[in-house]
């Protein structure tokens, strides 16, 4: 992902890089040009030009180099945090509900930060690398003898700081993962609060043992990786300064021009000091960005290739649906063992209400998501209008439905909707769940969302009503509406969906309404064991009481 990233930027990279380079190579210019002149004692005219025309440049290239690498860094953040959204959205559900959201909030901040950190890094990483080269050139221009010994230094340096950066690495990983765990902790701190103020152990044991406990290995893992990488930095200056105080006493001796070369390798070994140490310090951010990348990377190896989705994909009008020999598996955490479902066979048809009834835990909700195309059969198949769904088809698929589960998000606005008269349509059925005093839609957007969850609810069914979908599924839709609102439910909105050409399918418990059903489809244990149709048995007593009393007379 990166590769392809930087292959977009290159010229600006490039750009970019090539300013580092100017800065550092006028840095060492200076510094010789600061030399020649000490040692030879005068100056003069050009000198001094000479001088200004270096430090002109310095501020020109670095003020460059920051400005380019600024735009780089945030075009980074944009088009990493762009490039996850696109997969992310792009996934099937099921890998999603798999990986879970803590690792993808985790990517879209704290790793995408540590990754675009690295430009923030990278001129100093270059200017001051030039810098360094820089300066060794001059020092084998001074005395070969005693570059060489330089040489030495810096490769005994080099080998101590590369096994102090593999050690410091494993660190890194692992405070990274612990990361991506203490996101899940930060949500549930959010999505708990009720829990947690009505329990004050849970809320002590979820804040000292739980978050408490991983921050403290966060720390702990991030504090030694980083630990590690300041003393092998230190201990390369260590080496610089005890080179000094060896070319100074033992190498430079009673050679001629002692004296030149002596100031001249002070004067440049002290200036690199700075130069290095920042060097030696950069490498730590950019290890933290190699080690984001690698999350971000396995989190895209987990989302695998993108489902086919179809641009523009519309709604089809619906002449059958049927889910032929389908069967499901996943894990079930009450019985500790996986749940199997199927083989349903099941048909719906146009303008059709269909409840889905059964215990907790019968399957029904699973199998609503493999309706809807959520989730992919493990066997058996799904026709729609007479075509086999599969991996291709499914996305398109998928936009025949409306869907309102129990774990549903209401957005803040309609964000498919492009009708004109939107805003009436939407305010007018606010009005019929007499939520108008509550939230108003203006300009597509709602007012507020600050509602209970039975309003929310109602606020989720105008957002369905509004889309315009062949097939909608309401997953315990009333079950947080008082008897008021369910009576408009069952009575008067699922009707006019019907009258309206829509198939509906209501997962429900309430049994009062049952006969208002066409067909009551009933599970248990993830199977179909019955399919009645009440409408037609209410249809046929009503008849039935109506001709008795005539064939008594």
């Amino acid at each position: 992902m990166l590769a392809s990233l930087l292959k977009e930027i290159r010229w600006l990279l490039l750009a970019a890089a090539l300013a580092s380079a100017v800065s550092g190579a006028c840095s060492v210019v200076l510094i010789a040009q600061i030399g020649a002149t000490l040692s030879a004692g005068t100056t003069n005219a050009s000198d001094a030009l000479r001088f200004a025309c270096i430090v002109l440049t310095l501020m020109l290239a670095g003020t460059s180099a920051g400005v380019l690498f600024e735009r780089l860094r945030q075009r980074t953040n944009v088009e990493l945090r762009r490039s996850i959204v696109e997969r992310v959205v792009s996934a099937p559900y099921q890998t999603l509900e798999r990986i879970g959201g803590a690792s993808i909030q985790s990517a879209l901040s704290e790793h995408t930060a540590n990754v675009t950190q690295f430009f923030v890094s990278l001129p100093v990483l270059l200017s001051n690398a030039v810098v360094v080269i820089g300066c060794l050139f001059y020092l084998a221009m001074l005395s070969p003898q005693v570059f060489l010994a330089a040489l030495v230094v810096i490769v005994l340096g080099s080998l101590g700081y590369h096994f102090a950066h593999l050690r410091a690495i494993d660190f890194l990983r692992r405070g990274s993962k612990e990361q991506d765990r203490l996101f899940a902790h930060f949500r549930s701190l959010t999505e708990g609060a009720k829990e947690l103020q009505l329990n004050r152990r849970k809320c002590d044991v979820f804040r000292q043992e739980v978050i408490g406990q991983s921050l403290e290995a966060l720390r702990r893992e991030r504090t030694i990786g980083m630990t590690i990488f300041i003393v092998a930095s230190h201990w390369g200056n260590f080496l610089i300064y005890a080179f000094i105080g060896l070319v100074i006493f033992v190498l430079a001796g009673d050679a001629p021009g002692r004296t030149q070369v002596m100031t001249g390798f002070a004067l440049v070994l002290i200036y690199m000091v700075s130069p290095l140490q920042s060097l030696l310090l950069a490498i730590p951010n950019t290890n933290l960005a190699r080690v984001a990348m690698d999350r971000i990377e396995d989190l895209m190896r987990q989302i695998g290739s993108p489902e086919v989705s179809p641009v523009g994909a519309e709604p089809a009008r619906l002449y059958s649906l049927a889910l032929v020999g389908v069967t499901h598996r996943y894990y079930h955490e009450q019985s500790d063992e996986f749940f199997q479902l199927g083989p349903v066979d099941l048909t719906l048809a146009a303008s059709e209400i269909v409840f889905l009834v059964g215990g907790n835990g019968s399957g029904k909700t699973t199998l609503a998501k493999l309706l809807v195309g959520l989730y992919a059969p493990v066997t058996g198949r799904i026709v729609f209008n007479g075509a086999n769904v599969d991996d291709a088809s499914r996305s398109a698929y998928r936009q025949n439905f409306s869907a309102i589960f129990s774990d549903f998000h209401l957005f803040d606005r309609l964000l498919d909707a492009d009708d004109r008269d939107l805003d009436r349509k939407a305010n007018r059925l606010l009005e019929k769940l007499h939520l108008q005093h509550k939230v108003r839609v203006r300009q597509g957007a709602f007012s507020t969302q600050a509602l209970s969850q039975g309003q929310r609810k109602r606020l989720a069914l105008v957002v369905a009503y509004l889309e315009n979908r062949p097939i909608l599924v309401f997953d315990e839709w009333a079950a947080d509406q008082d008897p008021a609102f369910k009576e408009v439910f069952y009575r008067e909105f699922l009707p006019e969906l019907r009258a309206a050409g829509k198939t509906v399918l209501v997962i429900s418990h309430d049994d009062r309404y049952f006969h208002l059903a066409d067909r009551l489809v009933r599970m248990d244990n993830g199977q179909v064991v019955s399919i009645d149709f009440p409408a037609l048995i209410s249809s046929s007593s009503r008849r039935g009481r109506t001709e008795e009393p005539a064939a008594l007379r």
